[in-house]
């Protein structure tokens, strides 16, 4: 029979200034009131500073009108529009040139790194070159280059090279058709809009026979088959057309057709190029921590290298690629900034620098384009956890 014993003694609690709760919270207290008068000293010494300078604060700025050119806007725009627009400019500059960036560095990245581990002693090679050289020069002296030793050393408006389809390249950048669709072509947009869904239920379709019968789908030829037949489809019943303006050259420049200013151009193509080493080398990561006898196994059930390297090893992989990947997104956008040095009228360019220098509102201009990129980059942090919890593999 199990006795207890009740004369033991407890042990002494300890005295209250060193008791690890107590001290915490006093430690926690601490540096919460820190923080705080830290925090008013800041607004306290600001606003003292701008009362000694005569400069007022608020946002009443934005309703005034800018005055000053925009090299390159997505939105009409002119000396007579406002602040505020100045500033959804300058946002949707920094989207095209991020969104622009983040597709074609992944593609590039995914590519590149996958030949790093090539048999082939050359491809693997020329893939470690370009990773090596690349990642390890400043992107700023990077976009020095793409800019000024090779988009402005391009011939001069008379002598453009001229490109496939209509296209041309000279010193004042590059000039491609533009697309001008009609009226009914919104039934076409509304058609791929019902593919992208189709291929979702197709996906989840494929799924569940995949899991019931063991009988695979072929789902990447029949959604790039949906996404490319149902939107033609639409466009051939409703009748729709497409006409492309075509740039033509008069007597000093082109006109018509769609012009890409040399800075976009290298900020994109420069942008591109660099976080594409990076991913690279996070996509050879990513593969080579999938276990061996993974490869052995799919190479045991016949599986050809193309099939074990999309259903078997990537899929693996991509939970330790996505964290990484979403730093470089992350990275990305951020560096965009960087277009202010070679005078593409991104966010900072635009709103923290030519509205600033004229309206002398330095909080208020800093703060919103900190808000803005602070936004940009919890949205892309968001949209990438979702898609890590998607591709993760779950234990049974």
């Amino acid at each position: 029979m199990t006795t207890i014993d009740t004369g033991r003694r407890l042990a002494p609690r300890a005295s209250f200034f060193n008791d690890p709760v107590i001290r915490g919270i006093i430690y926690q207290i601490v540096v919460a009131v820190l923080l705080v008068s830290f925090i008013f000293w800041i607004i306290g010494n600001t606003a003292a500073n701008l009362a000694a300078q005569n400069k007022t604060t608020g946002f009443d700025f934005l309703w005034r009108t800018a005055g000053f050119d925009i090299s390159f806007s997505l939105l009409p725009w002119s000396r007579a529009s406002y602040y505020w627009e100045a500033f959804l400019v300058g946002i949707l500059n920094t989207l095209l040139v991020a969104v622009i960036g983040i597709f074609f560095a992944t593609l590039l990245g995914f590519t590149i790194g996958i030949a790093r581990l090539s048999t082939n002693f050359i491809v693997s090679r020329l893939a470690t070159v370009y990773v090596e050289l690349i990642r390890n020069i400043p992107l700023l002296l990077q976009l020095f280059f793409w800019y000024f030793a090779v988009l402005k050393a391009m011939p001069a408006v008379r002598d453009s090279i001229a490109l496939p389809f209509d296209s041309f390249i000279n010193q004042r950048g590059v000039m491609v058709p533009k697309p001008i669709p009609d009226e009914q072509f919104a039934i076409v947009w509304l058609g791929l809009l019902i593919a992208i869904l189709g291929v979702f239920a197709l996906r989840h379709w494929a799924r569940k026979r995949l899991e019931a019968t063991g009988q695979r789908f072929p789902v990447f030829l029949t959604s790039v088959a949906i996404l490319v037949g149902i939107p033609a489809l639409f466009f051939v019943v409703s009748g729709a057309s497409v006409s492309f303006e075509v740039p033509e050259l008069q007597r000093f420049n082109f006109k018509g057709g769609l012009q890409l200013p040399p800075e976009f151009v290298a900020l994109a193509f420069g942008l591109t190029i660099y976080t594409a080493s990076f991913i690279a080398e996070t996509v050879r990561a990513g593969i080579l921590s999938v276990n061996r006898g993974q490869t052995e196994a799919a190479q045991s059930l016949g599986l050809k290298e193309g099939d074990r390297l999309r259903l078997v090893i990537v899929p693996q992989a991509m939970r330790v690629i996505v964290p990484p990947l979403t730093s470089q997104y992350l990275n990305l956008t951020k560096n965009s900034s960087l277009g202010a040095a070679i005078g593409y009228p991104e966010l900072v360019n635009v709103f923290s620098g030519t509205a600033l220098n004229q309206t002398g509102r330095a909080i208020e201009c800093i703060a919103m384009t900190m808000a803005v990129y602070l936004t940009l980059s919890l949205l892309t942090s968001a949209i990438m956890n979702w898609y890590n919890g998607r591709v993760r593999l779950v234990e049974r």
